[in-house]
C-alpha cells in the first residue's frame, strides 16, 4: 500500500471524500494519517465534517481499505476534512529519523548487528534492541556524540521504491524481519536513505533532513538475555 503521508508528509489537513462507512469507522479517498507500524505509533487527529468532528483512535486495514476508526458510532457520507495533529507527527518524524541514525551507527560500528526490536513512544523516548551478545555497554553509550554530529550535519534523506528481490540481495537493506514493511502490491518495498551514511527499508514517517531534529541523549542501555542489548534514547529539549 502506496501511503499519502509519504508522498505528502507536510500535508497535514486535507479534504477528502467518504468512499465507505460503517458505524465509527470510515475509509477515505485519500488520507494524510500514517497507521502505524515498524516500531512507530499511529498518527492522532480528527475527521471534521458540517456540523461535527469525530477524534480518530486507532486503524484497521481489512479487504485493501485502510480504516479510520472514530471515537462515535455515527456513520459518515460525503465530504470530510482530515485533520493530522502536528505536534504528535513531528515528535515521530524525529524520532524515527533518529532511530535510523543509531541503527546505522550500531551497524557499522558493531559488525553488522541487526535490529531484534524498536518501538517509539508519545513521551519523546524511542527504544532499539540489537543482537550484540558481548557487546561493550559504554561502546554503545559513545554513539551518543556521533548520532547528534549526524543531526547537526543536516543530511538530506531520499525515498525510493525498489523490487522485493534486490532489497533481499542487498546486504543489510532490510535489517529485520520484524520492522521491515510489507512489500507494496507491485512488488517494491520502501527504502529510506540518509545521504552518504545509510540505507534501509523502512514505512514510517521521516523527517527532510537530519538537521530538522533536536539533539538526542541515550538514556539507558540494557542487556535483554543473553544476546539482546537494548539502547534507550530520548528527544533533547530545544534551548
Amino acid at each position: 500500500m502506496h501511503l499519502f503521508c509519504h508522498e505528502q508528509p507536510d500535508i497535514l489537513i486535507l479534504e477528502t471524500e467518504i468512499v465507505d462507512a460503517q458505524p465509527g469507522k470510515v475509509a477515505l479517498g485519500q488520507s494524510p494519517f500514517y497507521p502505524g507500524g515498524g516500531g512507530q505509533l499511529a498518527d492522532r487527529g480528527v475527521l471534521r465534517w458540517t456540523g461535527g468532528e469525530a477524534r480518530i483512535v486507532g486503524f484497521d486495514v481489512s479487504s485493501g481499505e485502510l480504516w479510520h476508526l472514530l471515537d462515535t458510532q455515527v456513520e459518515l457520507a460525503g465530504s470530510v476534512e482530515a485533520s493530522v495533529d502536528p505536534d504528535f507527527r513531528r515528535r515521530m518524524r524525529q524520532l524515527h529519523t533518529d532511530t535510523h541514525i543509531l541503527n546505522a551507527l550500531v551497524f557499522q560500528s558493531f559488525d553488522g548487528a541487526l535490529v531484534t526490536g524498536v518501538q517509539m513512544a508519545d513521551d519523546g523516548t524511542a527504544r532499539m534492541d540489537f543482537d550484540l551478545p558481548g557487546a561493550d555497554n559504554d561502546r554503545l553509550r559513545a554513539l551518543e556524540g556521533p548520532i547528534n554530529d549526524l543531526i547537526r550535519q543536516d543530511i538530506p534523506l531520499n525515498f525510493l521504491y525498489v523490487p522485493m528481490d534486490e532489497a533481499q540481495a542487498e546486504h543489510g537493506l532490510i535489517r529485520s524481519r520484524s520492522v521491515a514493511p510489507p512489500p507494496t502490491p507491485d512488488g517494491t518495498i520502501r527504502i529510506v536513505e540518509i545521504v552518504g551514511l545509510d540505507r534501509q527499508a523502512c514505512g514510517g514517517t521521516h523527517l527532510a533532513s537530519t538537521a530538522e531534529s533536536v539533539p538526542v541523549h541515550i538514556l539507558k542501555i540494557e542487556n535483554k538475555g543473553r544476546h539482546n542489548r537494548r539502547v534507550r534514547i530520548g528527544l533533547a529539549e530545544k534551548s
